[in-house]
């Protein structure tokens, strides 16, 4: 049958393509009215998933094909389930977190990772509550709000400890811990847990996770003025995997490099544009919308270092006018602060510290004391770029930016 000829004039086809794709829940009424239609029994359609149990689901989701999306069935399969086996429970509920975090749906994760905690609690597991208290605070990182992510990352990091887990989930750990007290601007507490990760727990993990764990290193050492230690960190990260291993890591590694190239100073701009050309041959194929829109804004960042300023804009402004905006809170100010900049050079100068005085209050409420900061100095800088010296003359006696006395 059609999906015309099944609805009739009591439902729509695209309500009906909805219940089909696992994107909406039926009603009773709807399904009355589907089973009236098919000439059978409620009971046939009122089974749940096929009238397979969640760990049926789950077994046919993590054996799937390649290129096989079986969220939906597996969502459906979670909210129909009773919970008789919160092991099972919990393995769906992790892959549908990641799935969400995948697909910048950081709300959706939130969600999730909040009851894969309460889970984890309940099967009494350290390594479940290490990785869920974990991948929580990474969630919160994403979403800006560090008043709840430190103490999850902290309470991650005792966990693994205490529970004397092995050495891989103690530095996945330690790593999300690092990058949060980076943000909150204590960088001497994530420079110890660095030379700790790097003496005690880096010789012994696998190339992928000492890959991550440099990355994280480099990003202490850019912001602790170390720009010299950051690049050779980055350089050792990006030897560590290649293409053929993990192309989806090798790819986040060179969008991560390229980010960090950006921020050093001066902003190694050639090492970035080399970097992000390699992410951009594989992301310009197979990446996911938010890889996609996380490119499309390291583009612009780029454009801006380049000089390509009518780029930098066009970038910037498709990409914030977009509706579907997935990009982590830190990735989002960072482009605003970009797309105020650029206000400030084309002219339209009130409007433009007008949008970075805004952001960077906003962050430093929330407590984003690090993004808070490159906004303040953004502003400086910029101001300095564009009035002319007697008049940077005569505010502050001296014809030096207007950056170094923020400083």
């Amino acid at each position: 049958m059609s999906q015309a000829s099944l609805v009739g004039e009591g439902m729509s086809t695209g309500y009906l393509s909805r219940l089909e794709s696992g994107e909406r829940r039926p009603t009773e009424r709807a399904v009355a009215y589907l089973a009236e239609r098919l000439g059978i029994d409620v009971s046939a359609l009122a089974q749940g998933s096929d009238g397979r149990s969640l760990s049926q689901v789950l077994a046919a989701v993590t054996s799937a094909p390649p290129g096989v999306d079986d969220t939906a069935a597996l969502s459906h399969a979670v909210d129909e389930d009773a919970g008789d086996d919160p092991a099972a429970r919990w393995q769906a509920l992790w892959l549908l977190s990641r799935a969400a975090g995948r697909n910048g749906d950081y709300q959706r994760e939130r969600a999730r990772l909040l009851e894969l905690i309460e889970l984890s609690d309940q099967l009494e597991a350290a390594d479940l509550r290490a990785r869920s208290h974990a991948q929580y605070a990474r969630c919160l990182r994403a979403l800006g709000d560090m008043r709840t992510a430190e103490p999850a990352a902290v309470e991650a990091v005792s966990i693994a400890r205490t529970g004397d887990l092995p050495v891989a989930d103690t530095l996945a750990t330690l790593l999300v811990l690092i990058s949060i007290e980076t943000e909150l601007g204590r960088l001497d507490e994530a420079g110890r847990h660095v030379d700790e990760l790097e003496r005690d727990l880096l010789p012994s993990v696998a190339p992928a996770q000492a890959a991550e764990a440099l990355w994280t290193a480099a990003m202490v050492s850019n912001r602790q003025g170390d720009h010299a230690a950051a690049q050779a960190r980055l350089e050792s990260a990006l030897d560590l995997v290649q293409g053929r291993d993990d192309l989806v890591l090798w790819t986040r590694l060179r969008a991560a490099a390229t980010t960090a190239a950006l921020q050093m100073s001066p902003p190694r701009v050639a090492a970035a544009d080399r970097w992000l050309s390699e992410a951009a041959s594989v992301l310009d194929l197979i990446g996911t919308p938010l890889q996609v829109q996380e490119l499309r804004a390291l583009q612009a960042h780029l454009a801006f270092h380049k000089g390509q300023l009518g780029v930098a804009r066009t970038l910037s402004s498709a990409l914030l006018a977009e509706k579907d905006l997935r990009l982590s809170y830190r990735d989002r100010v960072r482009l605003s602060v970009l797309d105020g900049r650029l206000s400030i050079l084309d002219g339209r100068v009130d409007e433009g510290i007008g949008t970075l005085q805004r952001l960077g209050q906003q962050a430093t409420e929330s407590r984003n004391f690090d993004l808070a900061a490159h906004i303040w100095q953004t502003l400086a800088t910029t101001l300095a770029d564009v009035r002319p010296p007697q008049a940077r003359v005569a505010e502050h006696g001296t014809s030096g930016p207007v950056a170094h006395s923020a400083g």
